[in-house]
């Protein structure tokens, strides 16, 4: 599954780009430093839109090839934003054979994102995921900690109201 960039513009602060800096400086003569930086910049902005991987990649002095694929490359690391309530649908072996597949056609209905996208507000984010972990509940989806088995499209709604209101 390829990793969509972010259609919402990039709004880093001043204090996250001082702090990318420093951990970018912190990091700037270890070997292998691109996964490490990743990971904390990630921290640092919840996500790795295209100007922070330029950032990395101008300071360690790596192609930025090499950052965008390391960062296309490890499913821990998002390019699009996060939504206050992450929904992430399982489409696993078991929940895509009970159905799964039509869960995320109807969240992306309901919200207007595709999977990897966010809502243009911050509320909801899209995510498709492999496996985790609930097989017997299949399918399965979850929206931040809270888990959803044995669902149809018909379920989507109520549970996307529950967070709306």
């Amino acid at each position: 599954m390829q990793k969509k960039i972010s259609s919402i513009p990039f709004s880093g602060t001043p204090e996250q780009e001082a702090k990318l800096k420093e951990i970018i400086s912190r990091h700037k003569n270890d070997p292998g430093a691109v996964m490490p930086v990743l990971q904390e910049a990630q921290d640092v902005y919840g996500y790795l839109p295209i100007e922070v991987q330029t950032m990395i990649a101008e300071g360690l002095n790596v192609p930025l090839e090499e950052v965008y694929g390391v960062s296309t490359f490890y499913s821990q690391f998002a390019l699009s934003p996060k939504g206050k309530y992450n929904i992430s649908v399982c489409l696993g072996t078991a929940c895509y054979v009970k159905g799964s597949g039509l869960l995320l056609e109807e969240l992306t209905k309901q919200l207007g994102i595709g999977a990897e996208e966010c809502t243009p507000d911050g509320e909801f984010s899209l995510t498709a995921c492999r496996c985790i972990g609930a097989c017997g509940l299949a399918p399965v989806l979850t929206v931040n900690d809270d888990v959803y088995g044995r669902l149809v499209p018909d379920d989507i709604k109520g549970i996307i109201d529950k967070y709306k209101a």
